[in-house]
């Protein structure tokens, strides 16, 4: 959106208002496809059918004259008219030669403009707000304001005053002059609307342990339970003696209950370890074979060969 305040006017406000924004558009860096000049026309009329077209008229000439026609458009086209007659009508010749004048005042005008700005500047000024839309479900719309709207505004103080605004139909609109927190704020409101997939495989952090399992982070804001049976596809005593705090892990949504808790499987990624009976030193530390390094599980206990 543009805002033009008028100061004074001796002439069309709104054409130089037109004028005037699209030079402002592309000095904020705003990749607009063209400029566009606007150029209010005048018309006055006289006895035996006389009539003279004026080019853009001045307060006066408006005040007295029979015809307010303002023409706006680029030098490929016009883009907005708009007419105010004081008379019956106007004749095509009459709109005819207006449209001939309002196109060669108007070019006149792109050229001066031109002179000042030649083109868009090629980025955007760090001043010139910047806006990301997208859209959520609406039944989710709860979740990102909160009671009394205490999520939504912890999320705009944290991302250093964003503004978001939230339609009935899920649109999600955020603002700021600085994209870094705009996709801040954009992250934390998926993560609040994401859902996790069953059957769909995640990389995870655990984040706490317990006796009978680990919670595991999908995403900040979602954590599923990986019970210590689903852990590994050997049995094992301790959840510790596979995995830490920290540790960043492969697993897969293999349910959700009606309360939205996620239930995580990891030894459904691994394939059971074998030994080779022909070689006893292949024999593999329980706890080493289990804990991979963060990033591909298909690193860690594939089966041997047999010979």
């Amino acid at each position: 959106r543009v805002v033009s305040e008028i100061l004074e006017s001796n002439g069309s406000s709104s054409q130089a208002s037109i004028c005037s924004g699209t030079m402002a558009l592309m000095a904020a860096g705003v990749p607009i496809k063209a400029p566009v000049a606007g150029i209010a026309m005048g018309l006055i009329t006289g006895e035996k059918k006389k009539y003279t077209i004026l080019t853009d008229i001045q307060g006066l000439e408006d005040h007295f004259g029979d015809m307010d026609f303002k023409v706006a458009g680029t030098r490929n086209g016009i883009t907005a008219l708009q007419m105010d007659i004081k008379i019956e009508g106007i004749t095509e010749a009459i709109l005819r030669e207006a449209l001939t004048q309002a196109k060669k005042g108007r070019l006149q005008i792109l050229d001066h403009m031109e002179k000042t700005i030649p083109a868009v500047r090629p980025e955007v000024s760090p001043y010139a707000p910047k806006v990301i839309c997208f859209k959520i479900d609406p039944d989710k719309i709860r979740d990102v304001i909160g009671s009394g709207g205490k999520v939504i505004t912890d999320i705009i103080n944290q991302c250093n005053n964003v503004k978001i605004d939230i339609e009935q139909d899920g649109r999600v609109t955020i603002m700021h002059t600085e994209r870094e927190w705009i996709e801040k704020a954009a992250e934390i409101v998926r993560n609040i609307v994401r859902v996790a997939e069953v059957g769909k495989i995640y990389e995870g952090k655990v984040v706490r342990i317990e006796k009978f399992g680990a919670f595991v982070e999908l995403w900040p804001g979602c954590e599923g339970l990986l019970h210590i049976s689903k852990i590994a596809p050997e049995k094992i005593a301790k959840v510790e003696d596979v995995l830490a705090i920290g540790d960043e892990i492969a697993v897969k949504v293999i349910g959700i209950d009606d309360k939205g808790r996620v239930d995580l499987s990891r030894k459904d990624l691994l394939k059971p370890a074998t030994e080779n009976s022909n070689n006893g030193d292949n024999k593999v530390n329980n706890r080493d074979n289990n804990r991979r390094p963060k990033g591909d599980f298909r690193r860690h206990n594939h089966p041997k060969k047999e010979e």
